[in-house]
């Protein structure tokens, strides 16, 4: 068994996680993991666990936050998902 390095449970059905950096963290739950390793918004505060926005190197969790942010090239993002197209 191994413990979770968010929450300290021992648990028999723990799991690591490896970072392109070479980090290998243990969790118990995919919470743990989140609230661990997950970027923050720089707009909001909430935790990104969806794909997000990337503007000029600052992570929001959705394009009305990038553009909340940065009216310039936050108007060039736009969330997709559930967009009518056309």
């Amino acid at each position: 068994m191994a413990v979770c390095e968010t929450c300290g449970n021992d648990y028999h059905m723990s799991f690591e996680v490896r970072t392109v950096g070479g980090g290998v963290h243990v969790f118990d739950s995919f919470e743990c993991a989140i609230h661990r390793l997950a970027p923050v918004c720089e707009h909001c505060g909430t935790k990104i666990v969806g794909h997000g926005a990337e503007v000029s190197g600052s992570f929001y969790c959705s394009a009305h936050c990038a553009r909340t942010a940065d009216q310039a090239l936050g108007l060039e993002i736009r969330d997709t998902v559930g967009a009518y197209p056309g």
